[in-house]
């Protein structure tokens, strides 16, 4: 621990994975940086699902990865399984998705930020903010009596803002099991001018491996890589399996017998939960035809005896927890460790924030992770970044880093936020991304690595490497293109990657990675598309400011579909640019109003 002192550059308050990238990337870049927890020991627990990536959230996993972020490097040393998602779609739509240790995943992730120049860990709950008369942040003040001064503060506390948990009827104040909320912190943001709302998240019973039939479930097979997250090229191994198995007829009938039990449907349950990632007791409610539902049974360790059921969140009682989880295939004679439980929290609408996270209100204030409206470790980690990068560069009166959502996902999370704000908790997919072609797994590192060298995010031999792999697909594709058209290419090399590896071997000799040649395969695959989006992003980009009137009547105008007439007379778009974000908005749409609009 190094020693305390009362001036930092940056301070980052909350240790959950928004903290956690935050804090290494400021002191990456150079900031004197202190990271502020209740517990230290705690930095870095993975609360509910034991498990990093997917689909949409691996992308942004990648990208920290290519902003050079701390959570790809843990997730290489901590993973139990690698799967690649969605292997039989296209590169655009695939995602690595990575079993982790998570008791292994938090104690490195405490010793690499102990070990990290220019960042101090500090055990301490904050309680004021310390805001000057021209709306600038100075500091913040702690129960513990200390004053700790900076002209930038990052907020990323998570599920711990008045933070209750519900278990059936029984409910008290936590930020997460056996955590206390942070009480003080709401009234301070409010006084700050910011809207606040409450939201709900939670997770399933934790169940005793020893007393699972795993005979009776799926073994769900993991995949041989040859590259996870990281840059470096690694050879995936294995350390424990996963399995699924379904509920079914009787499951579903003991949860609806006692709906009026769980928090969620007595009432006492305010905050809105996630749409996406229902409980179990909401998906029996909302799809009362469906008779199964799967349930992944996913290790919380390599030497835990703790299997985490992932689809199985509730806010039931204890005894119907174990009713319905032991009516389940394999869990017949299973034994509860931990119950399940719904949480809910405080949250700041993210319309209020600029799109480098800064909070318009206050300087120097940044916001990262679910007190944005968010769900899940990687869009948390994601928003850490860069809430870290621009509080370094506002400390150092530097302009803003901000990315759009034509070259990251980050781009489209952030600026869905801020612009839409949030009705539901937000979570990543890649059909969030208009120009989702362009932002793929594989070419995370072309879109981003040289912006994170710039700003003093990586080391030069990452760099370098970077840079061979780089020019090695550059003319590669190049060669390529000079003698064929993209059509003869697909015939050639076919249009499924393992086609392509067989035929293309002369072509592409000394490879650096399978990952240059995904990249090389999808850019060949979709070339003409990629061709027809960037004129998309070009055009959009030239006219993204181009202003619409508020008297404007979308009634009946020619070419839009009445669905996308009623959004945009309720939405009220300033900007081109905002009409783009609304949901079902095409480029063909956004076509017609520009011309509309370049005629008026």
């Amino acid at each position: 621990m190094h020693t305390l002192s009362v001036d930092f550059d940056v301070i980052v308050v909350g240790g959950g994975h928004a903290g956690i990238e935050a804090a290494w990337a400021a002191s990456s870049m150079g900031s004197k940086t202190a990271l502020i927890s209740l517990d230290v020991s705690k930095i870095g627990t993975m609360p509910c699902n034991p498990a990093v990536g997917g689909v949409g959230k691996g992308h942004l996993v990648y990208e920290v990865s290519a902003l050079g972020g701390l959570m790809p490097k843990l997730c290489t040393q901590t993973y139990l399984q690698a799967r690649m998602l969605n292997t039989r779609k296209g590169p655009a739509v695939q995602g690595l998705r990575l079993q982790i240790d998570k008791c292994a995943y938090s104690s490195l992730s405490q010793k690499m930020l102990a070990q990290k120049e220019n960042l101090t860990l500090i055990n301490g709950t904050v309680h004021e903010l310390i805001v000057n008369e021209k709306q600038e942040i100075v500091g913040i003040k702690t129960d513990e009596g200390q004053v700790i001064l900076s002209p930038c503060v990052v907020i990323t506390t998570g599920t711990f803002l008045n933070g209750t948990i519900h278990i059936g009827l029984e409910r008290y104040s936590a930020g997460r099991r056996g955590e206390k909320a942070v009480d003080g912190l709401t009234p301070e943001l409010k006084k700050c001018g910011l809207e606040m709302g409450r939201l709900k998240t939670g997770t399933p019973p934790r169940l005793l491996r020893e007393s699972l039939d795993f005979s009776k479930m799926q073994l769900q097979e993991p995949d041989n890589l040859t590259y996870l997250f990281e840059f470096s090229p690694h050879k995936t191994v294995h350390k424990r399996a996963c399995y699924i198995t379904h509920t079914n007829e009787k499951t579903h009938a003991i949860i609806r017998d006692n709906l009026s039990r769980s928090a969620l449907y007595s009432g006492n349950i305010k905050g809105i939960g996630p749409r996406y990632c229902p409980s179990i007791e909401d998906k029996i409610g909302r799809f009362p035809d469906k008779t199964g539902h799967q349930v992944f049974v996913e290790p919380e360790g390599a030497n835990s005896n703790e299997i985490y059921p992932s689809g199985l969140s509730t806010s039931l009682p204890l005894d119907v927890q174990k009713a319905y989880i032991q009516s389940i295939a394999g869990f017949e004679n299973a034994i509860i460790t931990q119950p399940g439980y719904a949480i809910e929290y405080d949250f700041v609408y993210p319309h209020q924030l600029k799109h480098s996270l800064e909070t318009k209100n206050v300087k120097g204030l940044f916001l990262a992770g679910q007190i944005n409206g968010t769900t899940g470790y990687e869009e948390a980690a994601a928003q850490g970044v860069i809430a870290g990068i621009n509080a370094h560069l506002i400390s150092h009166s530097q302009a803003p880093f901000i990315l759009s959502r034509t070259e990251s996902y980050i781009g489209v999370m952030i600026d869905d936020l801020v612009t839409m704000s949030i009705d539901e908790p937000y979570r990543m997919f890649t059909s969030r991304a208009e120009r989702r072609l362009l932002l793929r797994q594989d070419n995370a590192f072309l879109r981003l690595t040289e912006r994170a060298h710039h700003l003093g995010l990586i080391d030069c031999s990452f760099f370098a490497e970077f840079k061979k792999e780089k020019e090695y697909i550059q003319s590669t594709l190049a060669s390529l293109q000079a003698g064929h058209n993209s059509t003869e290419l697909l015939r050639l090399f076919g249009s499924d990657m393992d086609s392509f590896r067989s035929q293309i071997s002369p072509y592409a000799k000394d490879c650096p990675s399978d990952r240059a040649l995904n990249t090389i395969h999808a850019e060949i695959r979709y070339k003409p598309y990629l061709a027809r989006e960037l004129q998309e992003v070009e055009r959009l980009e030239h006219y993204r400011t181009l202003r619409i009137p508020a008297t404007l009547d979308y009634t009946g105008m020619p070419g839009l579909s009445k669905e996308l007439q009623m959004k945009l007379t309720r939405n009220k778009p300033d900007t081109i640019a905002q009409a783009s974000l609304i949901p079902g908005m095409t480029p063909a749409a956004l076509s017609l109003l520009i011309i509309r609009l370049r005629k008026n």
